[in-house]
């Protein structure tokens, strides 16, 4: 799709945060993007050098008993660290560090409270590292999409509108006319 601007005006850029992933910018014309079910996407901002950051994550921790050693980037507990770091090395004080929080839905009645799971974990690590939670749109049963403009800590949360997701398995193979037989 063409972005289309004012005369004279930057066009705007736009970020697309996966699972996984966590970045960081000062650009006035940046706009991170992305779209979450029951995962989780934080996004800090230090207004005193108008930088922000976003990340989002698919689990809260790993499960007890996992390796200390593997790193796994689709945990909060990680990619939260990730992000604080990078904001740091880039100027911002942690001090000054504010928050938003979306996602953490809960997709499908019955499953495990996976959107629950990260959403309460989110909330808990923000307040042990006392940083204010300025806004959240956490919990439901909706996707959400989220924009968020890292320079000027402007965010936009918008509901995806639940669609018939209909699972089709894979289909089955005709019987070989041929009548020949293959043992194993």
């Amino acid at each position: 799709m063409l972005e289309q601007s004012l005369p004279g005006s930057k066009p705007l850029t736009r970020i697309t945060i996966l699972q996984g992933q966590a970045r960081v910018s000062a650009g006035p014309r940046v706009e991170f993007s992305t779209v979450l079910g029951s995962c989780v996407a934080t996004c800090f901002y230090d207004p005193e050098v108008e930088l922000g950051g976003m990340n989002h994550f698919l689990l809260a921790e790993p499960p007890h008993g996992h390796s200390p050693a593997a790193v796994d980037e689709h945990y909060g507990v990680y990619l939260m660290e990730v992000l604080i770091n990078e904001m740091l090395a880039y100027g911002a004080a942690k001090h000054r560090l504010r928050a938003h929080l979306y996602g953490g839905a809960n997709m499908r009645a019955g499953m495990a409270q996976i959107g629950t799971m990260n959403a309460e974990f989110a909330r808990r690590f923000l307040q042990q590292e006392r940083i204010p939670l300025l806004r959240e749109d956490l919990g439901g049963t909706s996707a959400r999409r989220v924009e968020f403009r890292p320079a000027h800590g402007q965010v936009r949360c918008r509901t995806v509108a639940n669609t018939l997701v209909t699972e089709i398995g894979p289909t089955p193979r005709k019987p070989d006319a041929s009548g020949d037989v293959e043992l194993f």
